[in-house]
């Protein structure tokens, strides 16, 4: 096979959709809960924004353990070299961003005095004594992050589309579990 049609892992390719499906909620989530008015149900929604994120942060470390110890497929011969530079800066920024969101929001509410209670079982420590003025430091930090991520991703999914639709390469489809590769011979 055509190394350029080797396909990700089906590992990698989970993990990668579910990652991004968990990022795309726990974003609206933030959106939707911080223009609510202070109730339980608030609250509730705070709490499962945090544990999405922990779970995020954990799913994003056990997906750079995988692709540390499984090869993605090259890019296809056809990219020049500047897209392919340009697509590893991009990954490492959507990697950076995963670990970099979530502890950014560890240290707000660290610095809120609000504790993460992982799951609502597991207390994880705070990093941060309570600091007002930390906390909306660390508030600004964390939705600029966010806004900085949604910018990334839109840039990698337009990066896709671009491969798939005008490219007509297989970038795409190796990541999509549900379409087949084309032939290599065009």
């Amino acid at each position: 096979m055509n190394p350029s049609l080797q396909r990700y892992t089906g590992v990698a390719i989970a993990l990668h959709w579910l990652i991004a499906a968990a990022i795309l909620g726990t974003f609206l989530l933030g959106q939707y809960m911080t223009n609510l008015q202070l109730s339980p149900a608030k609250l509730k929604l705070y709490s499962y924004h945090k544990w999405i994120g922990v779970t995020i942060f954990l799913l994003v470390l056990v997906r750079i353990a995988w692709r540390l110890a499984h090869r993605p497929p090259l890019p296809p011969a056809s990219m020049p070299a500047w897209q392919h530079s340009a697509a590893s800066i991009a990954h490492f920024f959507l990697y950076a961003l995963t670990l970099a969101i979530p502890v950014s929001g560890w240290l707000m509410s660290s610095a809120s005095g609000f504790q993460v209670v992982y799951l609502g079982v597991v207390p994880i420590p705070d990093l941060l004594a309570k600091s007002k003025d930390a906390a909306e430091q660390l508030k600004q930090l964390h939705e600029a992050l966010n806004w900085l991520m949604v910018l990334v991703v839109a840039m990698h999914v337009a990066a896709a589309l671009k491969h798939h639709l005008m490219d007509r390469d297989d970038v795409l489809r190796r990541m999509l579990p549900f379409l087949k590769q084309r032939s290599a011979v065009k």
